[in-house]
């Protein structure tokens, strides 16, 4: 069960665009390569187990939205899209490719995509910027939280926490999501604590999550 809690967690962070920080003119990708995100493995010391996926084509699977539990509450009530998560527009054809880094207690994902058509940046408004929900079992928050502005790039961030019951005992996971748009590309780290049995839980290096941000754009974007 709380397995199946973390894996939604990253699902619904992946796919989630819920949150600003930045919102600045889409820069020309003309000489962007998603394959470039595999360079930012180089930034993770020896401590860090790193794994890569060569550019292949879009896993719906990893990018759908996972919806919550039927009936679930939201507040405020119009901020049910935001706590939902985003996905990417029906049809969509493109690529992807990735860098996946554990160590120091944390994960962190480096997801570089390549899109069709340009992709929209959704806003949330003032009104939408702390959204709580409850229901099914399952409660949690969504929030924006700080992302690096990068130059010529929209950016995002979010801040998310679901909590349940396992086996009698209350169970969180939490994660956050960070987003870069431009032209037809679209940049995304994801950054989680490790679940590690005797190990106390470490708490997410968000710094090295925005850092990883900024690196993944320079090198899709290509320097």
């Amino acid at each position: 069960m709380f397995r199946t809690l973390l894996a939604t967690l990253v699902c619904c962070a992946v796919a989630t665009a819920s949150a600003g920080c930045s919102a600045q003119p889409a820069a020309d990708g003309s000489k962007a390569d998603i394959a470039k995100v595999l360079d930012v493995k180089s930034d993770f010391g020896p401590e860090f187990k790193v794994s890569t996926v060569a550019p292949t084509g879009i896993d719906p699977r990893l990018l759908a939205q996972q919806p919550l539990p039927p009936g679930t509450v939201f507040d405020p009530p119009e901020c049910a899209k935001v706590a939902e998560g985003t996905t990417l527009p029906q049809g969509l054809k493109g690529n992807m490719a990735a860098t996946t880094a554990e160590g120091d207690g944390n994960r962190f994902i480096a997801i570089a995509v390549e899109t069709s058509e340009a992709l929209t940046t959704p806003d949330p408004g003032d009104a939408c910027k702390k959204v709580a929900f409850a229901g099914g079992g399952v409660r949690g928050l969504v929030e924006v939280v700080e992302a690096p502005a990068i130059d010529g790039v929209r950016t995002l961030g979010t801040h998310r926490v679901l909590q349940t019951v396992v086996n009698g005992k209350p169970a969180t996971g939490e994660i956050y999501n960070y987003l870069a748009d431009f032209s037809t590309f679209r940049v995304i780290v994801t950054a989680n604590p490790l679940v590690e049995p005797n190990k106390p839980v470490t708490p997410v290096d968000t710094q090295r999550a925005r850092d990883l941000l900024s690196a993944a754009v320079k090198a899709v974007r290509g320097g």
